[in-house]
């Protein structure tokens, strides 16, 4: 069965459409939405088949994936991560919302979610109303990946409708809200002492440091 495919304006996002996506997400289902750098694919973080079939999808083993998190604000990041630096708490609150990514040292939560002995978490907080409000209704974080290309010359997709076609036999949503970006975000590790960026994206460390 193909998937549904739901258009959303960020500006004021149908809440029919939204529970719709809601209740896939509870239902164990993978979803694909836009997000403030490019196109990310994910599911509720609770649902160890729905993480797998992502692994599947994606042709990785989850154990061994960066999976992020996205949060709606940086409230409930404390469920999934040790304590953080005064310097990483006031970095992320002026980066967030916003094209980051925050490698944290996880509790021992995190490994019992993705069946793993992962020791950090990827925490995506996007400056994008629709995935922010799917983790606000859903009422916990949605695991994420971003989308990529076999194309080395198009890295990602940014086209809602060719992203459609391309994974409708493997996925039970497609949202579309309109083209992404062709950019990822920004990568920052806080996981030790030391502040490193180990991936330049569509976020400017320079802005935020």
């Amino acid at each position: 069965m193909a998937a549904v495919f739901i258009k959303l304006y960020p500006e004021n996002p149908d809440p029919r459409k939204i529970s719709q996506v809601i209740d896939v997400l509870q239902k164990g289902g993978v979803i694909i939405y836009p997000t403030d750098t490019v196109y990310g694919m994910g599911c509720d973080i609770f649902n160890q088949k729905a993480i797998e079939r992502i692994g599947l999808i994606k042709g990785v083993k989850p154990k061994k994936e960066h999976f992020s998190f996205i949060c709606y604000d940086l409230s409930n990041i404390s469920e999934y991560t040790r304590s953080l630096s005064t310097p990483v708490f006031k970095l992320m609150k002026k980066a967030l919302p916003g094209p980051f990514t925050f490698i944290l040292a996880a509790n021992n939560k995190v490994p019992k979610l993705l069946n793993s002995k992962k020791k950090t978490v990827g925490i995506r907080v996007p400056d994008h109303s629709i995935p922010r409000l799917l983790v606000k209704e859903l009422g916990q974080p949605i695991l994420t990946t971003s989308i990529r290309d076999e194309d080395d010359v198009i890295e990602y997709s940014t086209d809602p409708e060719l992203i459609y076609e391309k994974y409708k036999d493997l996925v039970d949503v497609v949202i579309d809200g309109g083209y992404g970006n062709n950019v990822a975000s920004t990568v920052v590790d806080c996981s030790s002492d030391q502040i490193e960026v180990i991936r330049e994206g569509l976020g400017e460390i320079s802005e935020i440091m």
